[in-house]
């Protein structure tokens, strides 16, 4: 977990979590009001408008869309660590700790 926490470490107000289950049931035990999502497409809002709905009807939790910066819109950890994989130099778009890893992971296949 040590590269996540590294990705936030100038955020001081951000805590690196992980959980099981449900995410409203780790929002009610950690007294968690609203989540914030951001959004790449209008594919991204059908699906997570049904989930914020469903999240307000189990716990009345809320849901916060913002939309991604143009520049990284096309963006997916799926492409990136496509890319990764194969070599591909991914270090302007994700945090060092997450590239370091990324290329370890690549040597290692």
């Amino acid at each position: 977990m040590r590269g996540r926490e590294d990705a936030v470490a100038g955020l001081p107000t951000v805590r690196v979590d992980s959980f099981e289950g449900l995410l409203v049931d780790y929002c009610r035990r950690n007294d968690v009001p609203v989540i914030v999502k951001g959004l790449r497409a209008v594919s991204d809002f059908e699906y997570e408008l049904q989930m914020a709905q469903m999240n307000r009807e189990l716990a009345g939790i809320e849901t916060l869309f913002l939309p991604t910066a143009p520049q990284v819109g096309h963006l997916s950890s799926s492409l990136v660590k496509q890319i990764a994989a194969f070599g591909g130099d991914v270090s302007s778009l994700v945090p060092k700790a997450v590239n370091d890893r990324l290329v370890a992971k690549a040597r290692r296949s």
